[in-house]
């Protein structure tokens, strides 16, 4: 006689449910005041752009090489903030906003082929524009940083966003979203293929 799959017994989930509400609350109080993080994310940048270019340049570019990590048993985990921000922190940021560009196109604005059209075809746009708008200007051999340009920059995307709230209809922020992300993955293959050798 072949095996019955039961199903699970109720309230078997339930330790597990609290344990991910106790881990997701704190980063839902802070996505619940979006406003604040775009505004925040606005003045990191200026600060940022302020103390590269001054006198302090050096003291700031040190705070980016310092030495950041944990020990747990024979494991040892130590990498400057610079990586722990941009290979840590920017991948969390991209499979979030990948998520919400999934269920875009499962359930949202992005479902069907005709409304899918828009981002990728405005993506394409916002990469080969800026790329031969920078081969028009530069010339010899600066001409082989074509391919910088071509990528938005998500992060200040959704900040923009966040900072306008509610006054961004829910498809113009699926278009942008959408528009970005397909952005920066063209961006990164255009990198993986024209500049891997470099």
């Amino acid at each position: 006689m072949p095996s019955v799959k039961r199903p699970p017994p109720p309230g078997s989930w339930a330790p597990a449910r609290g344990a991910a509400r106790r881990v997701l609350a704190p980063i839902e109080r802070i996505l619940a005041v979006e406003a604040s993080s775009g505004v925040l994310l606005l003045l990191a940048a200026l600060l940022a752009l302020g103390l590269a270019n001054s006198p302090w340049r050096d003291a700031y570019h040190r705070i980016w090489e310092t030495q950041v990590g944990f020990r747990l048993g024979p494991l040892v985990f130590e990498r400057d903030l610079r990586f722990v921000v941009n290979d840590g922190l920017m991948t969390v940021f991209f499979f979030v906003v990948g998520l919400e560009i999934r269920r875009e196109l499962h359930r949202g604005e992005l479902s069907d082929l005709r409304r899918a059209t828009l981002p990728l075809a405005a993506a394409l746009g916002g990469m080969v524009v800026p790329a031969a708008l920078y081969l028009l200007v530069a010339g010899g051999r600066a001409a082989r940083g074509w391919g910088v340009p071509m990528a938005t920059d998500i992060a200040f995307a959704v900040g923009v966003l966040t900072l306008l709230g509610d006054r961004v209809p829910r498809a113009l922020r699926v278009l942008l979203l959408a528009l970005a992300v397909i952005d920066d993955v063209g961006g990164i293959l255009v990198i993986a293929v024209f500049y891997s050798s470099d």
